[in-house]
C-alpha cells in the first residue's frame, strides 16, 4: 500500500502535536502577512502624507491659516499635521499666559511635540514587535514538530524487525515539512520586520527634523514679538 506524500496526506497522517504544530504555524503566517499588508499601507501614506505637508508647510503659506485649516478636520490628522497642530496650539496658548518670556513658550510647545511625535511613532511601530516574535519564534516551533514526528518515526520502527525505507519516508517527511512551514512564517516576518523599521526610522527622523525647524521658527517668532512688545 503506497503511502500518501501530498501536503495534504502528510498531514493527515501526522500525529496530533504535529498536526498543532503545522496549524499554529499556518496561523503565525497569516498573521504576519496581515501585519505586512497592513504596515505596508500604513507607512507609505505617512510617508506621503509627510511631503505633502511639508510642501505646503515650505511654500510660504500664513501659519494662523494653516493651523486654522488643520483644526477644522482634527480627528483625521495624523504625523507631521499632529506636530504643527499640536506645537502651534501649545505656542499660542502660552503666548497669552507668559507675555514678553519667549523661553517659556518655547520650552512648553517643544515639549508638547515631543509627546505627540512619541505618540506617533507608537502608532507606526505597532504591530512590528509581533514580526519580530514570529519572525524569531517560527523556525524553533517547526523544529520542535519536526523532531518530534522524527522521534516517532523512529520509534514506530523499533517495533518493526524489517524496516525499510519506503516505511520510514512518510513520517520523516511530515516532519520535515513542520520546518519548511517555520522557515516559510519566519522569512516573510523577517524581512517585512527589518524594511518597515527601516522605514519608521526614516520617518521619525523627518518628523524630528521638521520639529526642530518648526521650532526654529517659533523661536524666531517669539523673540521678535517680544521685541515689538
Amino acid at each position: 500500500m503506497e503511502a500518501d506524500i501530498s501536503f495534504i496526506g502528510l498531514f493527515l497522517q501526522a500525529s496530533l502535536l504535529v498536526k498543532f504544530v503545522m496549524l499554529t504555524l499556518m496561523s503565525l503566517s497569516v498573521m504576519s502577512w496581515a501585519v505586512i499588508i497592513q504596515r505596508r499601507s500604513l507607512l507609505n501614506s505617512a510617508k506621503k502624507n509627510a511631503l505633502k505637508f511639508e510642501d505646503k508647510f515650505w511654500s510660504g503659506v500664513d501659519l494662523n491659516k494653516l493651523y486654522k485649516e488643520i483644526s477644522a478636520r482634527q480627528d483625521s490628522n495624523s504625523g507631521l499635521e499632529t506636530l504643527f497642530h499640536t506645537g502651534f496650539k501649545e505656542y499660542a496658548r502660552l503666548s497669552k499666559l507668559n507675555d514678553k518670556v519667549p523661553g517659556a513658550v518655547m520650552d512648553g510647545s517643544y515639549r508638547a511635540m515631543r509627546v505627540s511625535l512619541s505618540r506617533e511613532m507608537e502608532k507606526l511601530e505597532q504591530s512590528l514587535p509581533l514580526l519580530a516574535t514570529i519572525g524569531s519564534t517560527s523556525p524553533y516551533i517547526g523544529l520542535f514538530g519536526t523532531v518530534w514526528g522524527i522521534m516517532n518515526s523512529f520509534i514506530a520502527l523499533g517495533a518493526v524487525e524489517n524496516a525499510t525505507l519506503a516505511m520510514v519516508a512518510p513520517g520523516i517527511a511530515e516532519a520535515l515539512i513542520a520546518t519548511a512551514m517555520g522557515l516559510f512564517a519566519a522569512i516573510p516576518a523577517v524581512i517585512g520586520y527589518n524594511r518597515f523599521t527601516t522605514q519608521v526610522d526614516s520617518i521619525e527622523m523627518s518628523y524630528a527634523n521638521f520639529m526642530e525647524e518648526f521650532s526654529s521658527i517659533l523661536h524666531r517668532q517669539a523673540y521678535s514679538e517680544k521685541d515689538e512688545g
